[in-house]
């Protein structure tokens, strides 16, 4: 039995959803908050790897980067992303009122200046988050963050080699399977090109 723990994949955000925290973030001040939601979601990276993102990796010269290029822990592979407008007037934001210079981890923890955020703490306040929107922090976790981009980019294009390279994935067949695609969408998406 799972005393009340949901098992399985947890699923990605709606765009409602997105604009909801970011925009209760936004009005509350949380300037790291909002950098740290805002990143999770562009770069579609684990847990992990968002926690132990250094100022080098997003904003090397003080200002956040167009694009950035994160080994990947679990892998040990490069993946590239693009931040967004947004996210880079919000890791801007940050690293200005925190004093954030090269060789600091971008988000801290309790541990101090020299010690990055932890998974766990990043999980709590993705809970906080979800739920001062109004849904059910059991239902969504930090891999939430990583799935929205990807599932929203599948869905408007349907191209799966392209979601492949951004989650950094080796195999297709994970992409698949992450993505949650069944055959009736492979099929839907055959069926609106025409040769």
């Amino acid at each position: 039995m799972s005393l009340g723990k949901i098992i399985g994949p947890k699923p990605p955000l709606r765009p409602k959803h997105v604009w909801s925290i970011r925009t209760k973030l936004q009005v509350e001040g949380r300037v790291r908050d909002l950098a740290l939601f805002n990143l999770a979601i562009d770069s579609k990276l684990r847990g992990c790897d968002v926690v132990a993102l250094k100022v080098d990796d997003i904003a090397p010269s003080g200002y956040a980067v167009d694009r950035a290029i994160v080994r990947q822990r679990k892998t040990g592979r490069p993946v590239k992303f693009e931040l967004t407008e947004a996210t880079r007037q919000a890791v801007d934001d940050y690293v200005k009122a925190t004093g954030k210079k090269r060789g600091d981890y971008l988000f801290t923890g309790r541990g101090g200046l020299n010690r990055s955020l932890t998974t766990r703490q990043y999980a709590r306040l993705l809970a906080e988050w979800i739920a001062n929107v109004g849904l059910d922090p059991h239902l969504f976790g930090t891999h939430s963050l990583r799935r929205t981009r990807a599932t929203l980019i599948y869905r408007r294009t349907g191209n799966l080699r392209a979601v492949q390279l951004l989650l950094g994935h080796t195999k297709i067949e994970s992409t698949v399977r992450y993505l949650g695609i069944e055959v009736d969408d492979a099929l839907a998406i055959a069926e609106q090109v025409d040769v």
